[in-house]
């Protein structure tokens, strides 16, 4: 146990210092790594045309909640905008504007592969596939836990059930 715990620990130390470092690399666009990841996702070309609220919830593995105030952010600034879905009214679709793709592609994406660079800049391929590889499993070993709690405690969790289903 004593070997999980570390792991555990250094996991919400790598989180955290993700949150921070990642966020300084950004911030000259205006951006955090929460606006980041919702930018990345709807970069997808899976995404093109939007996604809903909830989809991008269980793609970000967040809740709806947080979701929500980061997207109202996101249009204030600009980066995002949110429509009816035409297929379900009740859904929202959420797209990235034209000046939220400028500054993905042109501005944070070459700050965010620099980024990249030096926090992996003495991992080989290897050592990339093997962490991504764990992280993965470990991944999916969580998601597990998260339905099976959903189903002792009745009913979807924080909104990132089904994220599965989402995951690319």
């Amino acid at each position: 146990m004593e070997l999980a715990n570390r792991l555990f620990f250094r996991l919400y130390q790598c989180a955290n210092m993700l949150h921070k470092t990642g966020s300084r690399a950004v911030e000259t666009e205006g951006l955090t790594t929460q606006q980041w990841a919702v930018l990345g996702a709807l970069s997808r070309p899976q995404a093109e045309g939007g996604m809903s609220v909830g989809d991008l919830a269980r793609y970000l593995m967040v809740s709806r909640q947080n979701l929500s105030g980061l997207i109202s952010r996101m249009e204030r600034d600009g980066h995002l905008v949110s429509t009816p879905d035409e297929r379900d009214r009740r859904s929202r679709l959420v797209t990235m504007t034209e000046s939220g793709r400028h500054v993905w592609l042109v501005q944070a994406l070459p700050k965010i592969h620099t980024y990249y660079e030096q926090i992996l800049a003495d991992f080989s391929i290897n050592d990339i596939t093997h962490t991504l590889h764990y992280l993965l499993k470990m991944l999916e070993n969580m998601e597990r836990v998260d339905v099976e709690g959903q189903d002792r405690n009745g009913g979807p969790g924080d909104g990132a059930e089904d994220s599965a289903d989402a995951a690319a």
